[in-house]
């Protein structure tokens, strides 16, 4: 009993696929036309503009706070009356005037207490410096060698 029709030829199905190709092409069409592009990551930037005029110098004078063993306070090597923080203060803002985008520098000796310092770097901050320097001295430099 034979089951299959048409025993001796064996046909294989076709597939068409050019409908296929057709709708997807159209499906890529359609959502490339509906997409909106958002222009969020642009970025707006402004050049500076070159002008004849020469820039004014800025005066950017460095004080230098220096603290010595003993604690003492000295301005721009100049000896306050007193250690106290106030006597500091009112050195500092003396020397700033109204600006305080100076540097400051706090140069302590290796043997002055850890208070001085910090009383110093206090009394920096809290006239409003942002700029502070800690001077630091490499030991194997400023010893002669043996």
């Amino acid at each position: 009993m034979n089951l299959r029709p048409g025993s001796g030829s064996s046909e294989e199905p076709e597939l068409n696929l050019t409908s296929l190709i057709d709708v997807v092409l159209l499906l890529l069409i359609f959502f490339m036309v509906s997409t909106t592009f958002l222009d969020e990551s642009r970025i707006e930037i402004h050049l500076p503009q070159a002008s004849a005029k020469e820039a004014p110098q800025v005066k950017n004078e460095v004080i230098e706070i220096e603290i010595t063993a003993s604690g003492e306070y000295r301005v721009n090597g100049k000896t306050l009356l007193n250690n106290s923080p106030t006597t500091l203060s009112a050195a500092v803002s003396k020397l700033a005037g109204e600006s305080r985008e100076n540097p400051i520098t706090i140069r302590a000796d290796a043997r002055t207490t850890h208070q001085s310092v910090i009383t110093a770097m206090d009394v920096v901050g809290r006239l409003g410096f942002r700029a502070i320097n800690m001077a630091t001295v490499n030991e194997s430099l400023s010893e002669p060698a043996k």
